[in-house]
């Protein structure tokens, strides 16, 4: 048997005193660094008195000292040949083998299923798991300049940090089998413990790591255990629950572990309570160094990283890429069920197909995280559909980072925040939200956001005056949001933003929101609709206008500030009174003279819009008759395109003296078959002679005039005032909370001029247009 205790020698003593007295160290901070609960073993140590094995090992790893040149006497059993390698009459392959099968039920048990959140059952990890992806490179402790972060846009800000800048990934598994030390860190929701639980029924079935045995460490257990026993000793803890599998022997782990056959897994280094977390970090750190040969990994939130390990790797949970939610959202529909399997197979294939819809972007950006595209799945199961109003969703995530996450998993955080309910959370959140937002910042830097905090904490009651308090308490509150909720995320050193943009809109929203309903002041939607013609304030306004008990006034002032857009300018009223006057005749006027108007904006789309109103055959024809101006127009146009816009006409026209005025110009176009010498010597000499007939026969009798001209200042108006009309339309068609009658109103002025607007009086008695669902009204402003 192997000896249970140790004592040092005369010289050995000699060897310790000194290298302790260089440390500096009184006997209670080396009681602390060898992780005792009294220095009595120190005492016994420095005495030449017996001291169990394991503390003597440990105090002279501590001093830096070779144990065995410390020891009186060491046993021969304690040689290194005989401690590092196998018993001669041991067979360590038999060993894991033996162990492997012991554990095997136990090992399939802890981690063979996963509880879904609001899934009833539970489900197979096999059926759900999705490899990860490895981002070797942390971005929050790269260096960067502030300066360069301002410039992304918001789709690029969907991209920074989510392994699509500059970023290389590699697999998971590949990561394990890379570095022996690993620690994995990730958001909330990001997929650590799936991993790891992946990682032991992998090592456990023998596919991977199949010489090694799996353990799996729950820390927050560790840390509850050490309360009752009284210090860290992972080796113990080990121990005790290798006998919940008949293996009574403490020698096989640590035979198993001196060989370097562990497979070492340690869930949640966060999750373990404030007081807490140095005692276990130094603990895994002593262990991960004393055994040294297996293989070790640690999981950890993002946030959390200070809590340094030495000779650990970092390295960091990619999000989601599009094949890995294609994946994982196959393996959802049917994983929890046993019946109807085609059923969910074709659900799946839905989700995906609509998932990538322009219109569910904002479901597409949180997808990357598996908590939310697990919410977005369960949504969809529903509903076979995304829902129309996304802030129900959005509400259920922001619960779920602001506590439901962590209470789902039984875990006990520190109160950093004392007393902080969880709409004063939200409150907080919605404050650095809107500030940030309404400046622009996708990215700001810590000092920044603090303060914002600062401003806040310092309004509370019995809040302190104190400004360095005050610090204090603005550092402890963003780590505790960017820890325990992840919803702030340090990008890069020092500089943090919103995890997702999604949340930082959505907490904008509800800032003018709550501001608007506690004044009663007409204010904070004012300010709003100032910013109708900004594209980046576009989901805001769609959020408002859904959080609003009545959305009557917003749309209302939106409607008034896209009229003003153009209403000083004389050239562009002429032109909206010309699409006013085309409207006329027309029993859905306003979809008409969206019609138009995007003729004179983007020419080339009028193809698109052919195919909308082929059930208005004046439309279509206007239409096909824009489109052969346009393929006609070039120097040296392409002669197929022109004769077929001539033909597309022709099919259509009904109009004798049009008709007979396009079959002329179409004899006069070149023969295709013709060379291209020909054919470009013909548009050189003739072609300007020839469009200057096709426009004045359109003119005539079509009243089409294609000679607008307008100004770059003017063009960018004219595409101002079309965009802020498609956001009006899609406000109203949001499921937004209007009545009937302000509804009928906006819908029926929409793109009038501004004397057709003063004759309608349409904040008065109405318009006598007839009313159209916003849903039609919708169709004629393309994205």
């Amino acid at each position: 048997m192997v000896k249970r205790s140790l004592e040092a020698s005369v010289t050995g003593i000699e060897q310790a005193k000194k290298a302790f007295a260089h440390k500096g160290w009184t006997q209670d901070n080396l009681a602390f660094e060898v992780n005792l609960k009294t220095r009595q073993p120190i005492w016994r140590f420095f005495s030449g008195r017996s001291v169990d094995r394991h503390i003597f090992i440990e105090i002279c790893s501590v001093l830096s000292l070779n144990w065995r040149e410390i020891a009186a006497n060491p046993p021969e059993e304690f040689s290194e040949s005989k401690e590092l390698g196998a018993a001669e009459f041991l067979d360590i392959d038999a060993i894991v083998q033996q162990v492997k099968s012991q554990r095997f039920d136990k090992i399939q048990d802890q981690c063979g299923t996963l509880q879904l959140l609001d899934v009833s059952r539970p489900v197979r990890i096999d059926d759900i798991y999705i490899d990860v992806n490895i981002l070797e490179e942390i971005a929050s402790l790269q260096w960067l300049e502030f300066a360069d972060l301002q410039k992304f846009t918001s789709k690029e800000f969907d991209r920074f940090g989510l392994g699509e800048v500059s970023q290389t990934q590699m697999s998971g598994i590949a990561a394990v089998q890379t570095y022996s030390k690993l620690r994995v860190l990730g958001k909330p929701g990001a997929g650590k413990t799936t991993f790891l639980q992946h990682l032991a029924i992998q090592c456990n079935r023998g596919r991977f790591a199949a010489n090694r045995v799996a353990i799996f460490v729950t820390l927050r257990d560790f840390a509850d255990e050490t309360r009752v026993a009284g210090e860290f000793n992972l080796l113990n803890y080990i121990c005790k629950e290798f006998l919940t599998c008949g293996i009574s022997d403490p020698s096989v782990l640590e035979s198993l572990l001196l060989e370097g056959r562990v497979l070492v897994l340690l869930d949640g280094l966060d999750e373990v309570l404030h007081q807490e977390k140095k005692g276990v970090a130094n603990e895994i750190r002593r262990f991960s160094e004393k055994y040294q040969k297996n293989i070790f990994v640690v999981t950890c939130r993002t946030a959390a990283k200070a809590f340094n390990l030495r000779r650990f790797t970092d390295v960091e949970i990619a999000p989601f890429s599009q094949d890995q939610i294609v994946a994982f959202a196959q393996k959802w529909f049917t994983a929890p069920t046993k019946t109807n399997i085609q059923n969910k197979q074709e659900q799946a294939i839905e989700f995906i197909k609509k998932l990538d819809l322009p219109e569910n972007l904002q479901f597409r950006r949180l997808a990357v995280s598996p908590l939310f595209l697990h919410l977005a799945c369960c949504v969809f199961h529903h509903q076979n559909k995304f829902p129309n109003q996304k802030i129900a969703f959005y509400k259920q995530c922001l619960d779920l980072l602001l506590g439901k996450w962590d209470e789902t998993k039984a875990i006990e955080r520190d109160e950093v925040y004392e007393g902080f309910l969880l709409s004063q959370k939200l409150k907080l959140l919605s404050q650095v939200a809107s500030a940030t937002f309404e400046q622009g910042n996708y990215f700001f830097e810590q000092r920044i956001v603090e303060q914002y905090i600062s401003d806040y904490i310092s309004d509370l009651p019995n809040a302190s005056t104190e400004p360095e308090e005050l610090q204090l308490d603005s550092e402890g509150v963003l780590h505790a949001i960017e820890l325990q909720h992840g919803l702030l995320a340090e990008r890069v050193r020092g500089i943090f933003s919103f995890s997702y943009l999604t949340f930082q809109e959505y907490l904008t929203a509800q800032k003018i929101v709550a501001s608007y309903n506690l004044q009663a002041l007409e204010r904070p939607l004012e300010h709003l609709v100032s910013h109708i013609t900004e594209p980046r304030w576009r989901e805001i306004f769609l959020l408002t206008a859904a959080m609003l008990r009545s959305a009557d006034f917003l749309v209302q002032l939106m409607k008034q500030e896209v009229d003003a857009l153009a209403a000083q300018d004389p050239y562009l009223q002429k032109f909206l009174n010309w699409t006013s006057q085309r409207s006329l005749a027309a029993p859905d006027s306003a979809a008409i003279r969206a019609f138009y108007l995007a003729l004179a904006r983007t020419p080339h789309l009028t193809p698109y819009f052919a195919l909308v109103c082929i059930f208005d055959r004046d439309i279509f024809l206007d239409a096909a008759l824009e489109n052969l101006v346009m393929e006609c127009k070039s120097n040296f146009a392409d002669v197929y395109a022109c004769n077929d816009a001539l033909s597309s006409a022709l099919a259509i026209v009904q109009d004798a003296g049009l008709h007979q005025a396009l079959e002329q110009l179409k004899d006069l176009l070149p023969d295709s078959e013709q060379s291209r010498e020909r054919i470009q010597t013909w548009w050189q000499t003739s072609y300007p002679a020839w469009m200057e007939q096709l426009k004045p026969a359109i003119a005539k009798h079509r009243n089409i005039e294609h000679h607008w001209h307008f100004s770059p200042h003017q063009q960018q108006v004219l595409q101002q005032y079309y965009d802020a009309n498609q956001l009006l339309i899609d406000c109203l068609n949001s499921n937004c909370e209007i009545t009937g009658v302000v509804r009928q109103k906006i819908e029926a002025s929409l793109l009038l001029p501004r004397k057709e607007l003063s004759k309608r009086e349409w904040q008065g008695a109405g318009g006598r247009e007839q009313r159209r669902s916003c849903s039609e009204s919708s169709d004629w402003f393309p994205a």
